[in-house]
């Protein structure tokens, strides 16, 4: 029986992308980044066609350490959802998607909200209210506005995302334990917060560190930033990085290995390992782990 720890309020300083970088269209191509594996990943596949969704792809197909694969079709990972069509909800319930765990702020959602139309089959929501805070990374580049500082400024946000979000992470892990699935987790951009979740679940699930990778860096072809909403203007932040040069805001819409990186550093520092964080922070023990695998891996195909 897992040891469920009491919830810790969530302190909101993650990613300005999440809240801000969705503003502007710079497009960024797989061929920009040189660092992306090919790898044989069907990642063509994994991406859901929805009319209004961001960056929604399936975690499915990808191989364990131990000879095992990812089942598709049960874990999904996204951005926003606000921008649903009507024919994008008809795919979520062809999916039979049952939860959804939506990591956005308190003013991400009231910003942008979900219409979720009334149904049986939608799915159950699970949210926290938090703040995002990102004032020490505004005030990096009002100081000196270039790629080097804007590299800088972003870096530690990912070293904060394991311990501020833990709690969301542990929630979303007690509903995969209970079977609740298919599941899907997004944020804003889906690639930051969502990205780490990601690779949690991989990790968890037996996933070489290499295609953990491989599969955060499949947002940099996947991901494509919205032009600015109507209410910018009034934005303080948004004004700000509508003045900074296009190459700075790039690399808030991109992602980068050394950010997951920096993520999985921070792990090892708190609790020794990346393993010792699943169980010790998220409360995954080696029975839950097997649970885990069991439900969501499968016998790869000789």
């Amino acid at each position: 029986m897992r040891n469920y720890r009491s919830i810790r309020r969530i302190l909101a300083t993650v990613t300005v992308a999440a809240a801000t970088l969705a503003l502007w269209v710079y497009p960024v191509h797989a061929d920009e980044v040189p660092s992306l594996r090919s790898a044989a990943l069907p990642d063509a596949e994994r991406v859901v066609p929805l009319q209004g969704g961001v960056n929604f792809r399936d975690l499915g197909g990808y191989t364990t350490s131990d000879g095992r694969r990812v089942r598709r079709g049960l874990l999904y990972r996204s951005g926003s959802l606000a921008g649903l069509t009507t024919a994008d909800y008809g795919v979520l319930q062809s999916l039979n998607i049952k939860v959804i765990v939506d990591l956005r702020s308190t003013d991400e959602r009231l910003r942008e909200p979900v219409r979720w139309p009334d149904g049986p089959r939608m799915p159950r929501r699970l949210e926290r209210d938090y703040e995002l805070q990102f004032a020490d990374i505004i005030a990096v580049l009002r100081e000196a506005p270039n790629v080097d500082a804007a590299r800088v400024a972003f870096a530690p946000f990912y070293r904060r995302i394991p311990r501020q979000f833990s709690s969301q992470y542990r929630q979303m892990f007690d509903e995969l334990l209970s079977g609740h699935a298919p599941l899907a987790f997004n944020c804003s951009a889906g690639k930051d917060r969502t990205g780490v979740a990601a690779a949690l679940v991989l990790t968890a699930l037996g996933v070489p560190r290499d295609t953990v990778m491989d599969d955060y860096l499949l947002s940099n072809r996947y991901y494509k930033p919205k032009p600015p909403s109507a209410d910018s203007a009034d934005d303080p932040t948004a004004r700000l990085f509508s003045r900074l040069p296009s190459e700075v805001v790039q690399v808030f819409q991109r992602v980068a290995p050394e950010y997951l990186d920096a993520a999985f550093a921070a792990m090892t520092e708190d609790f020794g390992s990346v393993d010792n964080y699943l169980e010790q922070a998220i409360g995954l023990d080696a029975a839950d782990r097997r649970r885990l695998r069991e439900l969501y891996t499968e016998r790869a195909e000789r």
